[in-house]
């Protein structure tokens, strides 16, 4: 009988390590904003100033894809003070050859306004992000 409690106890704290070691590579920015770290770089890290390179793909809630560097097979460089504020936030979490997943509330991404007709107003966005480049 001690026997099997003493398993069943293991057991749960093997569970709950696990569950926890998950959750250590997802990080929620007072924003809201959710970062998933897919795959940790271990190059340089962008300040919010920053020009970065990268590949990613943009998705809906209902998993439609907008946007994607990847389906060009081009990726794009831009300034991190220059994009919507997920972006800015979120890669500043990676490091070079980190891919990550960042979800980003509306008011983090295009609110009210959308973008385009590719976006609707108020929309959650989801980006695979593969950071490439800092300079």
């Amino acid at each position: 009988m001690l026997k099997n409690t003493a398993l069943a106890l293991l057991a749960g704290l093997f569970l709950t390590t696990a569950a926890v070691a998950a959750e250590a590579d997802v990080e929620t920015l007072p924003s809201g904003v959710r970062v998933e770290h897919l795959q940790r770089g271990d190059g340089a890290r962008p300040g919010a100033s920053s020009t970065v390179l990268v590949h990613y793909q943009g998705t809906l809630d209902n998993g439609k894809v907008f946007d994607s560097s990847i389906a060009r097979n081009q990726p794009i460089a831009f300034p991190l003070n220059g994009v919507i504020p997920c972006w800015t936030q979120g890669l500043q979490r990676m490091r070079v050859g980190g891919k990550a997943k960042l979800t980003c509330p509306s008011r983090t991404a295009y609110g009210e306004a959308g973008a385009g007709s590719s976006v609707p107003p108020n929309a959650t966005l989801t980006f695979e992000v593969q950071l490439l480049k800092v300079d």
